[in-house]
């Protein structure tokens, strides 16, 4: 092989970037420090929050998708953007003012607002749009607002108690729904917040973003399967909901305690193969509109 054969293959082959990682350890040490009252009351709603449950799995899933694609991200070439400090301090600003006013998402994104900003200073726009899916994820981890919470949570339990009034007439169970409490012949049956579907509603998004990426590498089949876990999660709390009460009437022992927490687990698994099985149909659908080449 000649030397400018050499050199032509030499150059052909992607350079790997090293990684200041002593660098990267002290932003992870000095983010760590600063939101450290952020990250810890984060924490401790993941594990008391019921609709909050799928935080642990966010960041670590985030990161196994960085480490999956280290190879990928150090063999580019990457610029400093120093508007990134721009961020920073926006993140820093905001997460002050949050913290003075006691204003938890304020304080909770300021760490996303942050976060970005480190990386695009360490490695531009580029760096940033390589991670953007991770960095969307992230958003999953953080609650959502009470003042929103609010705004959703009331419609699903109309929706929820309405289906079920509906359908517990035609099977033959008398029931007079008065706005999300059921008057059921032996018993009153009310569908609280925690029965609203918010809950699956959150887990299935994210469930949804995650195996768009893991089993699909069609950018607009993630958005067709983020959308289609709106219907199917409030349509599953639906029958979740009725199931409670039909049942209340038949089996009360089945409708409460352990038997009322396992038939949502089971509702939910219901609920992602669903997911699944639309995935597939989109599939099959897009495989035969598409034009043969």
């Amino acid at each position: 092989m000649s030397l400018d054969a050499q050199d032509t293959l030499a150059s052909s082959v992607p350079k790997q970037t090293h990684m200041p990682w002593h660098v990267v350890a002290w932003i992870a040490l000095l983010i760590g420090v600063s939101f450290a009252p952020v990250i810890t009351k984060l924490v401790h709603d993941w594990s008391t929050d019921d609709d909050m449950g799928h935080g642990f799995f966010v960041p670590v899933v985030a990161a196994y998708i960085v480490w999956q694609r280290r190879h990928e991200l150090l063999a580019e070439s990457y610029q400093p953007n120093w508007w990134g400090v721009v961020l920073i301090v926006w993140g820093t600003v905001q997460l002050l003012v949050a913290t003075l006013g006691v204003e938890l998402f304020l304080a909770r994104t300021s760490l996303l607002i942050s976060l970005t900003g480190v990386l695009m200073v360490m490695g531009g726009i580029k760096l940033v749009k390589h991670l953007l899916f991770p960095l969307a994820l992230l958003v999953f981890m953080v609650p959502i607002p009470a003042i929103i919470y609010n705004q959703i949570t009331f419609p699903l339990q109309l929706f929820a108690s309405s289906v079920a009034e509906t359908v517990l007439n035609l099977i033959g169970i008398p029931v007079f729904r008065e706005g999300n409490i059921l008057e059921l012949p032996s018993q009153r049956l009310s569908v609280v917040e925690a029965c609203s579907g918010i809950r699956s509603l959150l887990s299935l998004t994210f469930l949804s973003l995650v195996y768009g990426y893991f089993f699909d590498n069609k950018p607009w089949m993630r958005v067709a399967l983020l959308i289609a876990t709106v219907p199917i999660a409030i349509a599953a709390n639906a029958g979740r909901v009725t199931i409670t009460g039909i049942l209340s009437e038949t089996q009360p022992e089945l409708a409460k305690g352990f038997f009322h927490s396992l038939e949502g687990w089971v509702i939910f698994m219901v609920a992602l193969v669903i997911l699944v099985i639309t995935h597939q149909v989109i599939n099959r659908v897009y495989g035969l509109l598409r034009p043969k080449p």
